[in-house]
């Protein structure tokens, strides 16, 4: 049995960690900012062939789409660990701490890893960043980075099959200079188009960028100028191609307590009334679209898996940030919805999963998404809406927001807290004085809104929060 001394240790050296942790965050968002990507690939290469090539120690799921890459890339992730396979997982961006990024076998890493894994590789990206600056360019990016030590960390590892999410479209994305054994499209909408076009086929053809030749493309429903890209650039790339809705899919689905039962049709087997313990129709879909892509890599399509496997590696699943209930009474769901497109599946979805009498949204959106179309979808869900913002200082000034809210509810349905503790608080009296026990709250608009609120919930220190919290526990 450990003394207070050895306590006492430990919690120094835990001290020590975080310290150290903000101190590499704070290098870290020093870099060029994750929303100003860089269209190129070589550095990140350069770094990595400096490393010894860690992005090709292992093979890879690579993902890329619009909307559901994350919750796709967890379920994937969990089905592989289940078949006994040390896994790493790369995903972005991060709800809380920046740890969460990256994963080993389904766990973020520790403080004192992300630590050693950074220390480990900055002297090559130092090397890289010189030659950067010497020819005028901007060095290494915060993305850049965290994916150069991503694959670092599951080379040391090291991990059996990485899943790797990219963070913006696919052909210049850094995650791109691993070779993906098998390819994942999630949905495409608009989005980021000042980056990646303004069309859903320019889009796409960005997207498709991550295949690889003689690979495995898994696709989820698309619109058809997109679907009409991508099969174009699996067949130049000599890609084997599952579609949903032709070679797999959703068979069937039922609301069920905390989540949905849904069977799917796979590649090579049918799996029946698997319990997903998430909300919404478009969770299903993801969920079809990792059985098959976990059916592509471990038998390429051919070899079905274990019903059980399918079932025990759902029954845990957790998509933090995704229609999570975080409090009741009153009910407080968070989504990171930030764009029209997820917008729209969180609107199906509540309407589906909850029964609400009355429904006060906390909205709270980035500068470079469409707000005022994040706001009609959402307007007739909501009763009310309690415009605010995240802390990011990309987040939409409240007061510009609002106007745009005005246009889409009227005045009367619209107010403003600059606080987003001040907006759940101020939310949550409205929803209970007009809905009683059958009142809600919904957290939504960007990431960043959704992270902090979820820190706000559970675990609160002071201000406005705290007087809501007393209520009642969080769950």
């Amino acid at each position: 049995m450990s003394g207070p001394a050895d306590r006492a240790r430990r919690a120094e050296e835990a001290e020590l960690a975080k310290q150290r942790l903000r101190a590499v965050y704070s290098e870290l968002l020093a870099r060029a900012p994750e929303d100003r990507m860089q269209p190129r690939l070589e550095p990140v290469r350069k770094v990595c062939e400096l490393l010894g090539e860690p992005q090709h120690a292992y093979p890879v799921v690579h993902l890329t789409g619009t909307n559901g890459k994350t919750s796709t890339a967890r379920m994937i992730e969990r089905l592989l660990r289940e078949h006994n396979l040390r896994t790493g997982r790369f995903t972005s961006p991060h709800l809380h701490e920046v740890t969460e990024r990256i994963g080993i076998d389904g766990r973020p890493l520790s403080p004192e890893k992300f630590v050693e894994v950074y220390e480990d590789v900055a002297p090559y990206v130092a090397m890289v960043d010189g030659e950067l600056r010497r020819a005028g360019e901007v060095p290494i990016t915060y993305f850049e980075m965290l994916a150069v030590m991503a694959f670092a960390a599951f080379a040391d590892a090291p991990v059996d099959v990485a899943v790797v999410e990219v963070g913006l479209g696919g052909t210049w994305d850094a995650t791109n200079v691993a070779d993906a054994t098998v390819a994942v499209i999630t949905p495409i909408s608009l989005d980021h188009t000042r980056m990646l076009g303004d069309t859903v086929a320019e889009i796409a053809g960005e997207k498709a960028g991550i295949l690889t030749e003689g690979g495995f493309l898994v696709m989820a429903q698309q619109p058809v100028e997109a679907a009409e890209v991508l099969l174009a650039k699996a067949v130049e790339s000599g890609s084997t191609i599952a579609r949903e809705g032709l070679e797999f899919g959703v068979t069937s689905r039922q609301v069920a307590v905390g989540g949905q039962l849904v069977t799917v049709q796979g590649l090579a087997g049918t799996y029946t009334d698997v319990f997903l313990p998430l909300h919404g129709e478009h969770q299903a879909h993801n969920l079809a679209v990792a059985i098959a892509a976990v059916e592509g890599f471990i038998g390429n399509g051919q070899q079905s898996l274990s019903a059980e496997v399918v079932q025990e590696a759902m029954a845990d699943l957790t998509s933090p940030g995704r229609l999570e209930l975080v409090r009741k009474s009153p009910a407080v769901i968070v989504d990171a919805a930030h764009n029209p497109a997820g917008a729209q599946v969180l609107v199906a979805a509540m309407e589906e999963a909850f029964n609400f009498t009355y429904l006060v949204g906390v909205v709270g959106v980035l500068a470079d998404k469409d707000a005022g179309a994040i706001l009609d979808v959402l307007e007739p869900l909501l009763d009310e809406v309690v415009v605010t913002r995240s802390t990011s200082p990309r987040a939409i000034p409240v007061g510009v927001l609002a106007e745009e809210a005005v246009e889409v509810f009227g005045e009367d349905r619209v107010h403003t807290e600059e606080r987003l503790d001040d907006a759940i608080v101020a939310a949550a009296d409205r929803a209970e004085a007009q809905g009683g026990q059958t009142g809600g709250v919904l957290v939504t608009g960007s990431v960043t809104v959704a992270g902090e609120a979820r820190v706000l919930l559970r675990a609160p220190a002071v201000d406005a929060v705290e007087r809501f919290v007393q209520r009642e526990e969080p769950l």
